[in-house]
């Protein structure tokens, strides 16, 4: 599949992809969509890739969806946004959750509506400083959606996250930082060397001792204690075993740098 709508590569364990429609602030239409999915699916086939970076072309990361797709007219039939959401946001979600390896969202501007929780369901965000959050939902009569009201109380608990959706207030990258909702905002100009820094470090790491821990921490709100004891000592006999594992400890007694595979 030829793509128009994201820019995708490999290289080196990192996988570049990028959302490319910037005269749009890189808004979802239903051919991005389709891309993005094709992508995904292909990176899940890729046994060199050890890291995702995921970000957006031009001033901004990401609009949400692109309402002109959406529009409707008066008197016309009412668009089912439930099929959409079902068809489209759910699997990039959950995809993205499930990847067997490191997300990094790297936000280059304005992350709005579906955009800000397609950031949030990656594992690490990081944001320049001139970038914004903004669930923009209640301005157009609806409900965060793409798991803005799952993580959004996670991340930043009830009250916060009751005011962002409610009032769909602009929050700055300087804040989001502050209040947990992203892991770093750093500066526009060093932004590009912290992010590269960031996902050359992962594409070294021991990918499968990482994905178990996106595993771990994903299951941890719903578990009680004695159950996420329980799996900590599943992944940790299951990691036990791998190729991984004993490089590390063998790097660890020799005192050199360990040289994963991310098997």
């Amino acid at each position: 599949m030829s793509y128009q709508h994201i820019l995708f590569g490999v290289d080196g364990g990192i996988v570049r992809l990028t959302l490319n429609r910037p005269d749009r602030l890189n808004s979802f239409n239903d051919a991005m969509h389709e891309e993005v999915r094709d992508a995904l699916a292909r990176l899940a086939e890729d046994s060199s890739a050890r890291v995702l970076l995921l970000t957006g072309a031009g001033r901004g990361f990401c609009a949400g969806q692109d309402l002109s797709d959406r529009a409707v007219a008066p008197g016309s039939t009412p668009v089912d946004l439930g099929a959409s959401i079902e068809r489209n946001y759910v699997p990039l979600i959950t995809r993205l959750q499930r990847l067997a390896m490191p997300v990094v969202c790297a936000v280059n501007g304005v992350a709005a509506g579906a955009g800000a929780n397609l950031a949030l369901a990656c594992d690490i965000v990081v944001a320049t400083r001139s970038a914004s959050f903004i669930q923009a939902f209640a301005k157009i009569g609806l409900v965060p959606d793409s798991g803005g009201t799952y993580f959004l109380p996670r991340l930043v608990g009830s009250a916060r996250a009751m005011g962002l959706a409610l009032l769909g207030d602009r929050l700055s990258a300087e804040d989001a930082e502050r209040w947990g909702l992203i892991w770093k905002c750093v500066d526009d100009a060093t932004y590009a060397e912290e992010v590269e820094k960031i996902v050359q470090q992962l594409a070294v790491a021991p990918t499968r001792g990482l994905a178990a821990i996106k595993r771990a921490l994903h299951a941890s709100p719903s578990n009680s204690l004695d159950t996420q004891l329980l799996l900590e000592r599943d992944l940790q006999r299951e990691l036990g075993y791998s190729d991984d594992y004993r490089e590390g400890v063998a790097a660890f007694l020799a005192k050199r740098p360990p040289q994963f595979t991310g098997r």
